[in-house]
Parts: C-alpha cells; sequence; structure tokens
C-alpha cells in the first residue's frame, strides 16, 4: 500500500473503532449480553437486582423519569404493558428504571409518581448512572429486551408513534411476544423515542483533566 493510499485509509480506520456495535445504541447491540446490576433502590423501599428476575423468560428493562414530557405520556402504555405481560405469575419481568439525577428525579419523588400513577412494576433509581452507561441508554423512555439467556435481543423505542398519537406498529410487544413463542425477534433495533436526552454526569476524573 502507497503512502497516499495510507492515508487516505487512516480516517476510515478511526471512524470503525469509534463506532458501536449496534445502529443506534453505541454501547450494546442485539446479541450482546446484558449487563449485570444490583442493589438499586426502588420506589417499594427495597433494592433490587437484575438476578431477582432469574425464573422469568423475558425481562424488559426501561430508562424513563418523572419529568420528560414524553417519557409521561408513555406511562399509561408501560402500566398497561407490564398489566398485559408482567404478572406476578407471568413470564415477563418488568423493571422501570430512571437515570436522572436533579431534585425532581430523586427516589422521594420517584415515590410519589409511583403511587400517584399506581406503578404495577419496579421503578428504580440508578443515582451513579452507571447501570445506564452500561445499557448505552441515551433517551427516555428508551427500551432493552433480554431474553431467557439475559442476551439483549431488542433495544429502542415502544412503538413508532409518540404520544397521544396511536400506534400502528408496536416494536416492544412484538419482540416479547416473539421471545415467548421461541422465534425469531421481527425488528431488533430502532431509534429511541423522540424523548429528552438523559444528561450524564461526568466522572470526578474527567472534570480534573
Amino acid at each position: 500500500m502507497n503512502r497516499a493510499a495510507a492515508t487516505l485509509l487512516l480516517p476510515l480506520l478511526a471512524a470503525t473503532a469509534l463506532a458501536g456495535p449496534g445502529k443506534f445504541n453505541k454501547v450494546l447491540a442485539p446479541g450482546d449480553p446484558a449487563p449485570e446490576w444490583k442493589d438499586l433502590a426502588g420506589t417499594d423501599g427495597k433494592t433490587h437486582a437484575l438476578a431477582d428476575f432469574k425464573d422469568k423468560d423475558v425481562v424488559v428493562v426501561v430508562f424513563t423519569c418523572n419529568t420528560c414530557p414524553v417519557a409521561e405520556n408513555y406511562e399509561d402504555r408501560l402500566i398497561a404493558f407490564a398489566k398485559e405481560f408482567a404478572g406476578e405469575k407471568g413470564k415477563v419481568g418488568f423493571v422501570a428504571i430512571n437515570p436522572n439525577t436533579s431534585k425532581d428525579e430523586n427516589l422521594e419523588a420517584m415515590t410519589k409518581r409511583a403511587k400517584k400513577k399506581g406503578f404495577p412494576f419496579a421503578y428504580l433509581t440508578d443515582p451513579t448512572q452507571e447501570v445506564t452507561k452500561k445499557y448505552g441508554a441515551m433517551y427516555t423512555p428508551e427500551f432493552f429486551v433480554l431474553n431467557k439467556n439475559r442476551t439483549v435481543v431488542y433495544t429502542g423505542a415502544m412503538d413508532d408513534k409518540a404520544p397521544p398519537g396511536e400506534a400502528k406498529v408496536k416494536h416492544l410487544e412484538a419482540a416479547v411476544k416473539a421471545v415467548l413463542a421461541g422465534e425469531k425477534v421481527p425488528t431488533t433495533e430502532t431509534s429511541a423515542a423522540a424523548g429528552c436526552k438523559i444528561k450524564l454526569q461526568a466522572k470526578a476524573d474527567d472534570e480534573d483533566k
């Protein structure tokens, strides 16, 4: 390879090295093992871990929050979905994780929100944002579907329409039904709903640089 060709190739190699594994998610892609997490405080006064769902064939993880208008508008859909698929004796586990750290998003505010809405699922806080970063979540709400082996089989939006519009394609529901039926997930990744971007906090060592 001559010097001119090498010079042209270097930027392409650099771009490839920086690109993430997913089309939309730059940390996780369908087929990746789901990152473990534990000791996240919930609005029920307990701490929770991914291992709590060991008896479930499917686990749905959604990163959401109290104050994003789109996330708020999706709450009724989350509640309806959890009631249909994630009952205590069902095969689907459902958990919501709040990645935000402002006063309106702390555990006390979350507890009030969960009680007001009657959330039928665990609503957890991620104060260090470590879980959020491991999953590569960037917006609220953003969904992840994990199969029995806790492999990621779907990442992205719940459906193709932000509330109050009616959804035509229900990506999350289709993914969960496919896994339960032992079938191939029809769509494995989409962009997240047009919600609010998660404000990731810089690490202390980054701030010192």
